[in-house]
Formats: structure tokens, sequence, C-alpha cells
């Protein structure tokens, strides 16, 4: 049996609550520029588990923001998550170390994904989560490269309602944010990340 067969075979035999939530996932709007992928999700989480990757490019083809989706389902009432599901998340890009020495760039990057799942109207409850700032710089042939900083947003919350589709349509537009896309909503201003190859 190849992973494909695997895969599909465990989603059928999956509950029926998470098959629908699977469902109303593929649903989801989500911005052009970003490229989602279905990846392995990680078994020892919940129960149930479907991840996704998402890459924002520029027209160079240089990476702009990574990140990752992962819905977590346990049949059996969670009283740490306060429900049935869960959702994680991870998003990255490399700033400008100018910009990323701010020390408010990390509270800013929380108020993005409250803005986010606010405007998408996804309702949710106990929120966690962390931004770091991550400095790298480059030493011996490498020393001529920018000095930049990563920002990394990892962050969690349980989804309330029956609107799994907005949680996943919030997340895509946080990652385009994190790219330094124009925003497709007014009020957010984005930053400028470093454009690799």
């Amino acid at each position: 049996m190849n992973p494909h067969q695997a895969h599909a075979q465990a989603l059928h035999s999956a509950p029926q609550t998470f098959r629908v939530a699977l469902d109303q996932l593929r649903q989801a709007d989500t911005r052009d520029e970003v490229e989602l992928a279905e990846v392995p999700a990680p078994a020892k989480l919940a129960p149930y588990a479907v991840a996704m990757s998402a890459d924002v490019n520029g027209r160079d083809g240089d990476v702009l923001a990574v990140g990752r989706f992962i819905l977590l389902y346990d049949p059996q009432y969670s009283q740490v998550w306060d429900g049935n599901f869960r959702i994680v998340t991870y998003i990255r890009t490399s700033l400008e170390s100018d910009v990323g020495e701010d020390p408010l760039v990390s509270e800013v990057a929380w108020t993005w994904m409250v803005e986010a799942l606010d405007e998408a109207s996804a309702t949710y409850r106990q929120p966690g989560g962390t931004a770091s700032r991550v400095l790298s710089q480059s030493f011996g042939m490498l020393d001529q490269q920018v000095e930049t900083i990563d920002l990394e947003l990892r962050a969690s919350w349980t989804p309330a309602g029956d609107h799994l589709n907005r949680h996943l349509t919030a997340w895509s537009d946080m990652v385009c944010t994190f790219a330094g896309l124009p925003p497709s909503s007014d009020g957010v201003i984005p930053l400028n990340p470093i454009r690799r190859k």
C-alpha cells in the first residue's frame, strides 16, 4: 500500500466530525500568493490531525515567508484545549536587521494574528503563542551577506463554531502579511522582509 492509499484509508476510517472539518478546510478562501500543500501531520499530538505547509514566493522565486497549519482532533473533549479541536500554527520570515531589532516587532506579529482571525470572523478561545526574533550573522566567505533577523510566530487556539475554513483563510492572510505583501484589508501595514533566492 503506497502512502497515498494509506492516507485515504485512514481518512475513510476517521470520525465523521473530523471528515466534516476537513471538508470545511477545503472550502477556505486563500490568497493566490500562498502555495498550500498537505504534509505529514505530527502523530503524537492528537488521535487525528491534518497538516499543511505554506510558501509565499517573490517574483524572482525567492522565499518571502513559510508556514505550517495543523488541525488536531480528539474525540474525547480536551480540558487543556477547552474543546475537541485545536489549531497549531507556525510562520517565519526574514527581516532586515534594522526592522527586526525593533522591540515591538514581536508584539506586532501577535496583533496580526488576532486581527486576521477577527477579520475572517474566525471565532476562537484559549489562544496562546510565542513570537521570537533570531539574529543570523554570517562569517567567513559569507560575511558579505546582510545581517538578518528571522521573525517566527508559533501560535495555537481552539476554534469555536463550525467554520474551520475561516481559520485557514485567516492564517493564509497572516502568512502573506509576514511576507510583506500588500494587505487584503485596510489598516494593516506590511513589513519589508528580506528577498532571498
